[in-house]
């Protein structure tokens, strides 16, 4: 996508700090700026401006995640630049900073804004679309920290159905898949060795379906099942099954065969399990099973700002019976 010349270098001031209630920046911040963004631009000197509006230009070029979203690395840029802790004298809460950003993006059909956690978020102004900094491995703000530390937390403690309801569900409905459907644990004939199934709707409108075989725990190699750990030849079993059971589609009215699997750890999957499961599947299946761990849900979950389950939130404490004056 493109921007007018003009709103680019609009928003190249406000990166190098020729616009008012943004810091200045001379040639070594404006480099140090883009690495904060995860960005590998060297400022070589030239007019600082011009430079920078062409590395805009450059990030607006890249793929967008979806219709009427900003790419990606531009979306980070703009939040890097509308952190809190960057606020001016005069403009504490960043509200005119914020105004000022705003003139050139709503030409441009888009409008910035700050959510509940004071994190910037952009949306579409004809069709309300946000879009969103979907790089899992930016560097996370100290809430954003706090609430990876909670949520890991409470997959420390929370049962495979609670990991399945209260975490997977969610997460996979802001990724943009649909009708998910959870087997549940209490009829264990119906499974089949799928514990979620859901679809994804491609741009071209074709439907790819996949199914979700979830463990709690570590999932590892070793001879046998140790307590929370999972062994991965279990899993093989579950997959094969996964693989070889039609699912019924309401919408379409038709049976269909998982076209994908994800594998998904509450802990960790080990590489010893992944090579496992990778020898014994042939090239075709091997190529359709995707595999997620703690790790990938904690970033996941936190850079797509999904809400904590109500049992991961600090509880308060109680309040007195009565409050002495």
């Amino acid at each position: 996508m493109k921007f007018k010349p003009r709103n680019l270098r609009a928003i190249a001031e406000m990166v190098i700090g020729d616009a008012a209630y943004f810091p200045r920046r001379s040639s070594f911040f404006i480099t140090s700026f883009f690495e904060e963004c995860d960005l590998d631009f060297v400022h070589d000197g030239s007019t600082r401006a011009i430079w920078t509006s062409q590395r805009l230009e450059e990030l607006l070029e890249e793929p967008q995640p979806a219709a009427f979203q900003l790419p990606t690395r531009f979306v980070v840029l703009l939040r890097t630049l509308m952190d809190p802790r960057e606020a001016e004298d005069g403009d504490l809460d960043r509200s005119n900073a914020l105004a000022s950003l705003n003139e050139p993006l709503t030409r441009e059909g888009y409008e910035a804004y700050y959510d509940e956690e004071q994190t910037l978020q952009v949306r579409h102004i004809g069709s309300k679309t946000v879009s969103t900094a979907t790089n899992p491995h930016r560097p996370l703000t100290p809430k954003e920290t706090e609430r990876k530390r909670q949520l890991n937390a409470y997959l420390d403690t929370c049962s495979e159905d609670e990991l399945i309801e209260e975490i997977l569900l969610p997460l996979f409905r802001q990724l943009g898949f649909h009708r998910l459907t959870a087997a549940g644990h209490a009829d264990k004939a119906l499974e089949y060795g799928k514990d979620v199934w859901m679809r994804f709707v491609l741009p071209t409108q074709h439907v790819l379906y996949f199914g979700i075989q979830a463990k709690k725990g570590k999932l590892d190699s070793a001879g046998m099942t140790k307590g929370s750990n999972a062994n991965i030849a279990e899993i093989y079993q579950q997959v094969l099954m996964m693989m070889g059971h039609e699912i019924f589609d309401p919408e379409t009215s038709k049976k269909a065969l998982i076209d994908h699997a994800f594998i998904v750890a509450g802990g960790i999957i080990t590489k010893q399990a992944r090579n496992w499961l990778g020898g014994k599947l042939d090239a075709s299946k091997r190529s359709q099973i995707m595999f997620m761990d703690r790790e990938d849900i904690l970033n996941l979950y936190v850079t797509y700002n999904i809400p904590l389950p109500a049992n991961a939130l600090p509880k308060l404490d109680a309040l007195p019976d009565e409050i002495p004056f």
